[in-house]
């Protein structure tokens, strides 16, 4: 029996996990520190989303800094032009980091910085060709060494991610799938057989940055997938607010933003660390405990 809070709704807040899994950003890495600690605070844990080099290598990076301050988790995003799940928002948002000189060595040189000077879990989130034209193995090796502690790759099928799965094994990176509603109940489970660290759910239907409410399914997807596995469920793509962030956090244990934060920057050019700053606070507010939860017992 393990208590948790619920909404006032019924929703519960934050079910228990456990990472079971030393050698893959499990029990002991940063990634399972930030959500076991936010849980001990009895909140979801925030992620926020930035591409590196956006607006450019400094403003970035000062961005990240100010991100860090009220995040649990920075997702490094890897610029790239053709990625099939960024919405406008993002998309150019990627092509300026591109413009203004992005390489992957940025990557972990943001890495280290922030891994160095902030209490922030890192993962990357990057499409397959970079990853393949780096070298999976080489990538993960230096992300470990960088502070990485996982990657998402949206763009790569489960049959045919062996090359990274090893690479990310041998070098005790987590490998977190993005999986919606829409993945059949088969491939779905063989999807998450194969994570460690993480799973990614998506918030709503469509791209990043869409305007649509959170999805009436993710409670269904959430709780099939804690029927499937153990491991903490981050839930993204379209938090727009800090009132979407909420209702998110109702059911996974991090809840992540990268749109919001990009859209504030672009509305402020003169003062694009400080917007970047400001919309960490303001998400980080919304997942604070509230006093209308209530608790009761509930079993796994």
């Amino acid at each position: 029996m393990t208590p948790h809070t619920v909404t006032a709704q019924g929703a519960p807040a934050h079910l228990p996990w456990k990472l079971h899994e030393p050698g893959a950003s499990g029990e002991g890495s940063r990634l399972h520190q930030v959500i076991t600690a936010a849980q001990a605070q009895d909140r979801c844990a925030l992620g926020m989303y930035l591409p590196v080099g956006y607006p450019n290598r400094v403003a970035g990076m000062d961005a990240l800094h100010l991100l860090a301050q009220s995040a649990d988790v920075i997702e490094l995003g890897i610029p790239y032009a053709d990625g099939v799940l960024d919405g406008p928002v993002i998309q150019q948002a990627s092509q300026t980091a591109l413009d203004a000189g992005f390489r992957i060595e940025d990557l972990f040189a943001a890495a280290r910085e922030l891994s160095s000077s902030s209490r922030a879990a890192l993962v990357v989130m990057s499409y397959w060709q970079p990853l393949h034209a780096y070298g999976p193995l080489r990538f993960a090796t230096a992300a470990a060494a960088a502070g990485i502690d996982a990657v998402l790759i949206p763009d790569l099928p489960i049959e045919e991610a062996a090359p990274w799965t090893a690479a990310a094994r041998a070098t005790g990176r987590g490998t977190i799938p993005l999986v919606s509603h829409r993945t059949q109940p088969d491939r779905l489970a063989r999807t998450v057989a194969a994570a460690t660290g993480m799973l990614y759910a998506a918030a709503t239907d469509g791209v990043t940055g869409n305007p649509q409410p959170v999805s009436s399914r993710l409670p269904g997807l959430i709780t099939q997938l804690r029927s499937l596995t153990s491991l903490p469920i981050a839930a993204g793509i379209g938090i727009s607010t800090p009132a979407q962030a909420r209702t998110a956090a109702a059911w996974a244990d991090v809840v992540v933003v990268g749109s919001a934060v990009i859209r504030r920057m672009q509305a402020s050019p003169r003062a694009q660390t400080a917007a970047a700053a400001a919309a960490g606070r303001d998400f980080a507010a919304a997942l604070r405990p509230r006093t209308h939860h209530t608790t009761r017992e509930a079993t796994r």
